[in-house]
């Protein structure tokens, strides 16, 4: 608990689709004041590019990715947030700070950093795991458990999915084939009716037009 913060957010309530609420800090004011962490993120289309053409595929997310990274020791009390309960702060890198995902992806590509581009794909969160062939994706597979174990890096089982031959990855779906609209982006689309006109109002169109025409000429 903070007694005294130098900075001091509120909290807010994000409505979810499934119904149930999620908790977020406004950290508006403590964003403006901090300065950008310009470490790159991978264009999502040059990550898609590298994924595709693979037959071997697994999918993972990180178990509350931001709040497996600590914070700074002379950093933590400047996230603090006020609750009817008492003023707290984050001992973990909370999401809604701006700087967050450039984090988060420093940690990844630090982490896996002589198997990116190679074997594995990081996108924040979102890590791919690819093989030709299932022999050397098991064994990709083995050291990229090794790698997570030794910095003690949780996945969310819910997300993950291994060894398939096509996948979703940030609006696409992936394959050896190559890459493919998302069918849950395109549902919409695909679902609207087609336009469709009465044939007797058709014809009777027609009629009124050819009837125009010949008097416009006689």
């Amino acid at each position: 608990m903070i007694e005294y913060p130098e900075w001091l957010a509120n909290v807010i309530h994000v409505p979810k689709k499934d119904g149930k609420v999620r908790v977020r800090v406004d950290f508006r004011d403590l964003n403006k004041a901090s300065p950008n962490d310009d470490f790159p993120l991978l264009h999502i289309n040059m990550l898609v590019d590298s994924t595709e053409g693979h037959s071997m595929l697994s999918f993972m997310d990180g178990f509350f990715g931001y709040s497996q990274i600590l914070m700074a020791l002379e950093d933590m009390e400047k996230t603090s947030f006020i609750t009817k309960w008492g003023t707290y702060c984050y001992r973990v890198m909370p999401f809604g700070l701006k700087n967050a995902g450039a984090t988060y992806q420093r940690a990844a590509t630090t982490l896996f950093r002589d198997m990116m581009h190679r074997d594995v794909e990081v996108y924040v969160g979102n890590m791919i795991v690819k093989s030709q062939d299932r022999a050397n994706h098991l064994a990709t597979l083995e050291r990229f458990f090794e790698r997570i174990r030794q910095f003690r890096l949780r996945l969310n089982p819910k997300k993950c999915t291994f060894g398939v031959t096509s996948g979703k990855l940030l609006g696409y779906m992936v394959s050896e084939r190559g890459i493919e609209a998302d069918p849950d982006k395109i549902e919409a689309i695909l679902d609207i009716p087609a336009l469709r006109i009465e044939r007797e109002r058709l014809e009777a169109f027609w009629v009124d037009f050819s009837t125009s025409a010949n008097l416009l000429l006689d």
